[in-house]
């Protein structure tokens, strides 16, 4: 027997008992993160104005007509209330089921890219907070929309949280825009991998959507949505190495604690050897031991036998029927 040598060991496949649990864990870093490192209110004001200031400088400050006209259309106003309130938190894990059932070779790096960036999006906060546009003075011209239209939906005046947490979520995490990334990161894995026309279209107008509610319900600049798209950016480079990373970590607390870490078997049924011809495995038909055998069907198989059967029981010395035929006809 010819022993060839062994295959590497193939990842086990992601398990939605283990990513569950994961992503939550994430999730709620994220978002305790946000709570710890709120910074002084003064602070972030100055960086939000630096930011409008910028963007006054560049003339590129399109906060400002869109809020304006989503203040003075409820039509388009209330609606955006509603996207920026809730399509956040439904889309992104709709896109992580999606991924997770149908493009299994895809989900794991398509997850790792999300986190990345999320951890990402944490660090800009703690660097620069920034206070929205909405929070800034009546003077600078931005209306809240979420306060003006708060009769309508489940959230406060203070935030989009619901009605009486507001105090639970930090409302100076302006810096990047996180509404803006993800919808970004479903967008592409969506006009990428969707096979339906629709879904690529909708790969498209998801993000741009996003981005135009952010700034037309005064919840942040445009520079904020420009960053959190740059914080893609990054994440989806860092993605390849993230997972490196993890898999060496793996590897090194499966060698340390096997019992914790699930191996996974060989998909080859010889397990990495290779069998000569002629050679089978129990109860198992190969093509290596009858190559010149061609499949035959369950009737060519009865006839076999019944002709078999048939010169078993002819005469030693009786010659075929069909040899009684005459030269040409054989």
């Amino acid at each position: 027997m010819q022993h060839a040598s062994t295959a590497p060991m193939a990842r086990p496949r992601p398990r939605w008992w283990t990513e569950l649990p994961l992503l939550a864990l994430v999730y709620a870093a994220y978002s305790a993160g946000r709570l710890v490192v709120r910074g002084d209110v003064s602070t972030a004001v100055d960086h939000g104005l630096r930011i409008l200031d910028l963007e006054k400088t560049l003339h590129i400050n399109f906060e400002h007509p869109l809020n304006r006209l989503f203040t003075a259309h409820s039509s388009i106003g209330i609606p955006a209330d509603f996207v920026y309130a809730s399509l956040h938190y439904l889309v992104t894990p709709a896109v992580l089921v999606w991924l997770f059932r149908r493009r299994e070779a895809l989900y794991r790096r398509a997850r790792t890219w999300l986190m990345t960036s999320t951890l990402l999006g944490l660090i800009g906060f703690t660097l620069l907070p920034t206070c929205p546009p909405r929070l800034l003075d009546a003077t600078h011209g931005f209306v809240d929309t979420m306060a003006q239209y708060s009769s309508y939906g489940w959230w406060g005046n203070g935030a989009s949280a619901p009605r009486g947490m507001s105090g639970m979520t930090n409302q100076y995490a302006a810096m990047p825009s996180l509404h803006v990334g993800w919808a970004l990161w479903c967008g592409i894995l969506l006009w990428r991998h969707g096979r339906h026309p629709l879904v690529r279209a909708a790969g498209i107008a998801y993000p741009l959507v996003t981005t135009f509610v952010v700034m037309g319900t005064a919840n942040h600049y445009f520079l904020d949505a420009v960053a959190g798209a740059a914080v893609m950016g990054v994440g989806a480079l860092l993605a390849r190495p993230v997972m490196r990373l993890a898999d060496r970590i793996r590897d090194r607390l499966g060698a340390r604690f096997p019992r914790l870490v699930a191996t996974t078997k060989s998909p080859v049924v010889s397990a990495g050897c290779n069998t000569s011809a002629g050679e089978r495995i129990p109860g198992q038909r190969t093509t290596s031991a009858d190559s010149t055998d061609a499949p035959a069907s369950p009737d060519a198989d009865a006839s076999d036998g019944r002709a078999s059967r048939a010169d078993t029981a002819a005469p030693t010395g009786a010659r075929p029927a069909q040899d009684d035929a005459p030269a040409a006809a054989r």
